[in-house]
């Protein structure tokens, strides 16, 4: 799984941010960031709707030592996983030498134990401990090579050509 997405270092980008730091407009620069952050905006959002609608679904529950089925019961844990998850994907826009754009999953912003869960969803299987119980394991699966992955392959090529046009404008405002 790629765990961002970078426009960055590009030639333009670079000569760019150069020539912005000589004209010596941090109207221009703090103006040419915001644009950037907005056309990568989309594919943020993007990302978060589709962890939010990311199907997972059980293997079902298997009888006991009896042969009965459990009930099941609402969950001890008041944390939504998906929304959780949503949260962590962020957008840095930097100048400079490596000046560019970045789509990407903070795993800082998510609990402890939730940090590889953006790289298992994408992989397909979940496979995680009943309720904390350590003896009991229990198999979920997602749709594999699926939010993450798909996502950013739809959405690159917009979050590409935004950034483009924006260079362009900038680029003759300084001419």
């Amino acid at each position: 799984m790629t765990r961002s997405v970078q426009i960055l270092g590009t030639r333009q980008l670079t000569d760019l941010s150069r020539r912005l730091r000589a004209a010596g407009g941090p109207q221009l620069r703090q103006n040419m960031a915001r644009r950037v952050r907005r056309a990568a905006e989309p594919l943020k959002g993007d990302l978060q709707q589709a962890i939010r609608s990311q199907p997972i679904v059980s293997e079902g529950r298997k009888p006991n030592k009896r042969g009965r089925v459990p009930r099941g019961g609402p969950s001890p844990t008041v944390r939504p996983l998906r929304a959780t998850l949503a949260g962590g994907v962020r957008i840095s826009v930097r100048q400079g030498t490596f000046a560019g754009a970045r789509v990407w999953m903070d795993r800082s912003r998510l609990p402890a134990d939730l940090r590889r869960m953006p790289r298992v969803i994408d992989d397909g299987r979940i496979r995680h401990p009943v309720f904390g119980n350590r003896k009991r394991w229990a198999t979920q699966w997602a749709r594999p090579a699926g939010w993450w992955s798909r996502t950013v392959r739809a959405g690159y090529p917009r979050m590409r050509a935004e950034v483009e046009r924006v260079l362009g404008d900038v680029r003759r405002d300084l001419e």
